[in-house]
């Protein structure tokens, strides 16, 4: 995800957004132990998704 389309959203956009990329993170990791995933790619994109969601939550509660 793009960070010009990240801040479009609101902090509440954020939060549940963030949820849903570390709730796919983590499946991601149990399919990876039980050998049904090929390519690792995937959570390299998701991780640096949920570090510009939060980046971005920080950079708003500190404007608050």
């Amino acid at each position: 995800m793009k960070i010009k389309e990240l801040k479009d959203k609101n902090i509440a956009e954020l939060k549940k957004l963030l949820a849903e990329k570390e709730d796919g993170i983590r499946k991601f990791r149990f399919e990876l132990v039980t050998k049904q995933v090929k390519g690792t790619r995937q959570i390299r994109t998701a991780k640096r998704d949920v570090a510009r969601i939060l980046t971005l939550i920080q950079k708003e509660s500190i404007k608050a």
